[in-house]
């Protein structure tokens, strides 16, 4: 394979990279609060997205090289088995904890069928760590809004509900506190919370 081949092939391959990145991008940003539901739900997927810019970005760097000499052989291979001894685990690892967890509860506003409180155990472990989101809107224009992730090492206690205690109000109750968020009725953006000790 000529010079000339072996570059076009690797710029190639980098732009390819540049393509996965690029996809990743708008999926970070839709999975913070307010952001797009449909764009996270397609495009937040750091480890294959990111993953592969990397593999193709050390293939292209792979192919652009000629490596004739045995040192240079020994050397590449090497450093791949090295790449691939410390990649492998990190995107095994960040796969598994990489899920959107169990959703447990998920309950229209009430007059408001485009608004859903959504309650999800998003816990690693066996001790549950709750996450309470509230869903505006509907297809494309849907947005999710983070109102709060808790468990019980946050010094509120165990968990026991989220629910709508009003048409615009949502009420989040743990062993030793009361959060109640208020939802703007026009736009469906929640407010910040008001934390009652119990």
């Amino acid at each position: 394979m000529t010079k000339r081949r072996r570059r076009q092939i690797a710029w190639g391959l980098r732009g390819l990279a540049l393509v996965a990145l690029l996809a990743y991008l708008p999926g970070f940003q839709a999975s913070h609060s307010g952001g797009l539901v449909e764009v996270a739900r397609w495009f937040d997927h750091p480890v294959p997205l990111l993953g592969a810019a990397v593999v193709l970005t050390v293939v292209s760097a792979v192919v652009e090289f000629e490596f004739r000499t045995r040192w240079s052989q020994i050397g590449c291979a090497a450093l791949l088995v090295v790449l691939a001894g410390v990649g492998l685990p990190i995107a095994y690892l960040a796969y598994v904890f990489d899920g959107d967890g169990l959703t447990l509860d998920r309950t229209a506003g009430p007059g408001h069928p485009d608004r859903v409180l959504t309650v999800t155990d998003i816990a690693f472990s066996i001790d549950p760590v709750y996450r309470v989101e509230l869903l505006t809107g509907d297809g494309w224009s849907a947005r999710h809004w983070d109102l709060g992730i808790w468990d019980e090492r946050g010094g509120t206690g165990y968990f026991t509900k989220a629910e709508w205690s009003g048409p615009n109000q949502i009420t989040v109750t743990t062993e030793k506190e009361i959060t109640v968020i208020t939802v703007d009725p026009a736009t469906g953006r929640p407010g910040e919370p008001t934390v009652v000790r119990r």
